[in-house]
């Protein structure tokens, strides 16, 4: 009906906003981790930490935990696609880059979705998804200009290039939940996307990694860490495997492509990191991007609304 439409689009709206706002609020937190934490440790925690708290909410909805014997294969995949392809690449590259630019460089992500979607799920890149890819890449083009024009051979574009690779990897991840895990449940989903992939990390941190206890039983060290566990990592993973299990794939990527407008605005406020007239022109370009991917939605709804009435 009209209704359930409208009420379903009002909350993959309203979950595309939280997780902007969680999302976009994280990256300056983990870049601070990182001069706190050994990176592979940090990273290994933050995911089983996240995952065995998203195995309580499971319980307490009274939902299977435990996959079936046939899904283990498929699950492994996913997991190290996005534990070690986007997560273990990410943390380790932001030692090198501001969080701002970091948050930028993995958003590339939408670049590389809307032609590995239109090849592999068959999601066709019509004329309104190829303005609102086109003004997000000139959005993203714009913010990176300054750093474009002085590259240079060193570990802060190792770390861009590495991010950028981040980028594709979590693309990546996001076709193969698309193709594979359409109608899986969600948190039980990412439950083993982050446990099994955190259990690989952590047992390769333990061997090459130090541990200083002192760091890891301070309180304020740990409520960061459970915040980015708990809050920016399970809760926000299941979440955005939710949007893409509700909208088109291109269009859930492209519409939060303003996390990393808000992580440059978090690292500008919160990090002193800076904020200059191309950030600016940048941001007109992406969130020009998101409406027009937005309109998109707008169409589809017109041609499926109506056929229930026929």
């Amino acid at each position: 009906s009209i209704c359930r439409v409208k009420l379903m689009n009002i909350r993959v709206i309203g979950a595309i906003v939280v997780l902007c706002l969680v999302w976009g609020s994280l990256w300056g937190l983990v870049k601070h981790s990182l001069q706190i934490f050994p990176p592979f440790l940090f990273i290994s925690l933050r995911l089983i930490l996240a995952g065995l708290t998203l195995m309580i909410v499971q319980r307490i909805l009274r939902k299977s935990i435990l996959p079936a014997k046939g899904e283990w294969k498929k699950l492994i995949i996913s997991s190290l696609m996005i534990c070690i392809g986007f997560y273990a690449t990410q943390t380790f590259a932001m030692q090198f880059v501001d969080s701002g630019l970091s948050a930028v460089l993995v958003f590339t992500m939408p670049i590389f979705i809307g032609v590995l979607a239109h090849f592999i799920l068959k999601e066709r890149l019509n004329t309104q998804k190829m303005i609102g890819l086109v003004l997000g890449t000139l959005g993203l083009i714009a913010i990176l200009w300054p750093q474009l024009h002085h590259i240079h051979l060193n570990l802060s574009l190792m770390g861009q290039i590495i991010l950028i690779l981040s980028g594709l990897f979590w693309a990546l991840t996001t076709v193969n939940i698309k193709q594979n895990f359409a109608s899986y449940d969600k948190i039980k989903l990412t439950i083993w996307q982050l446990l099994i992939g955190g259990c690989v990390l952590f047992s390769g941190a333990l061997i090459f990694e130090p541990i200083d206890v002192q760091v890891w039983i301070t309180l304020l060290n740990d409520s960061i860490l459970l915040y980015i566990a708990v809050v920016g990592t399970g809760f926000a993973f299941a979440l955005w495997n939710w949007i893409v299990s509700q909208v088109d794939t291109f269009v859930a990527s492209i519409s939060i492509m303003c996390i990393p407008l808000l992580s440059l605005f978090f690292g500008y406020v919160l990090w002193h990191e800076p904020m200059t007239l191309n950030i600016l022109v940048g941001a007109a370009f992406i969130c020009s991007g998101i409406v027009a991917s937005s309109l998109n939605i707008k169409m589809k709804k017109k041609t499926i609304i109506p056929l229930p009435c026929k």
